[in-house]
């Protein structure tokens, strides 16, 4: 896994239990917590719900008590209780602390600053507070860039939140929407087609498909590796594939299926029985069979299924960058056997 953010300034405890050290920042807190910086320093001026202690200068320095008391004052407004109430109970609670110690290893710190993160996410999400959402993704997908952002934030977010929806109904479909809209529309921001110099790749939902989220987050990607792509969208008719693929003539191809009912393997092994280019010099594309809807189906010989954002993107620019160097056919490049693909993201 890539570097994520760490806690700029951990605590400690003493032998005692108590807590020294100068504690972490508002920005950290209010990035774990899921809420605005702004909205912090109006709780505690409104409501007291504040740090105990600044260090020099008057910066505020959030103790784990402190910060447990925010996760209650955010857990009792997420319920519906107005946020005077809420602070006066989160104050008088007897709320176990967060525990600020940094793992022992590497890998586990890294783990639960992402987990963080992601908690951070739902929580704005379920206040429907769309501010703190957009301040969470722009400073995931600045600091570790798409990639790892989608993979280690936004899609774990995204399944809980298909997995609450799933679980209560419409009761929290307003949630799911939410956040996808705002993810959608971050994504797109950082999705910039490049003037075409050669080849490029083709991103396109099969007919009747209607989720595309993931592939504006496959566009983002390829804006920051600079790989010229197209978006077709959703629920491409046949007709209109095959028209784009003969007038691009593309290298690499991610076709897009969320649910079983809108795979299309005829489709599949259309295009990749469909040569670009002049005689001589014909080539097919790769093919990328991207999605839980293609779980159950057995790909047809040389498409693949990538199991990962991060994983499709790069053998895109394999298969780009390769057809502007010459390499030739690629997608009749061995593939790797997988029997179990985990999709970019399942929503419902």
């Amino acid at each position: 896994m890539q570097e994520v953010i760490e806690p700029r300034t951990a605590m400690t405890h003493d032998s005692s239990g108590g807590e020294t050290g100068a504690g972490f920042p508002t920005g950290e807190v209010a990035r774990r917590l899921g809420v605005s910086a702004v909205t912090l320093r109006s709780w505690e001026r409104r409501y007291g719900i504040g740090p105990a202690q600044r260090a020099e200068g008057h910066h505020r320095r959030w103790t784990a008590a402190d910060i447990a008391r925010l996760e209650a004052m955010c857990a009792l407004t997420a319920q519906g209780l107005p946020p005077a109430e809420a602070a006066r109970v989160a104050a008088r609670a007897a709320v176990p602390a967060l525990s600020a110690e940094p793992p022992s290893h590497e890998g586990e710190e890294q783990s639960e600053v992402a987990r963080s993160r992601v908690r951070g996410l739902i929580r704005a999400a379920d206040r429907l507070d769309a501010p703190a959402i957009d301040e969470l993704l722009v400073a995931a997908l600045d600091r570790w860039g798409v990639e790892v952002a989608w993979e280690e934030l936004i899609a774990p977010a995204l399944r809980a939140a298909g997995r609450r929806w799933a679980a209560r109904g419409e009761t929290a479909i307003e949630v799911e929407h939410l956040l996808s809209w705002h993810v959608s529309a971050q994504l797109r921001r950082r999705a910039t087609p490049a003037a075409r110099t050669a080849s490029l790749a083709l991103l396109a939902a099969t007919p009747g498909e209607d989720h595309t989220l993931p592939l504006d987050a496959v566009a983002a990607a390829l804006t920051e590796r600079g790989i010229p792509f197209r978006m077709l969208g959703s629920s491409v008719p046949p007709a209109a594939l095959a028209h784009s693929l003969r007038r691009l003539g593309p290298a690499a191809v991610v076709l897009w299926s969320q649910s079983h009912s809108t795979a299309a393997p005829q489709i599949a092994a259309d295009i990749l029985a469909t040569p670009f280019g002049i005689a001589g010099a014909r080539h097919r594309p790769l093919l990328l069979l991207a999605g839980p809807g293609w779980r159950h189906l057995n790909p047809p010989p040389g498409a693949l299924r990538p199991p990962g954002l991060r994983a499709a993107v790069e053998r895109i620019a394999d298969a780009v960058t390769g057809a502007v160097t010459g390499a030739g056919d690629l997608s009749a490049r061995p593939v790797p056997a997988t029997t179990e693909v985990t999709p970019f993201v399942q929503t419902p």
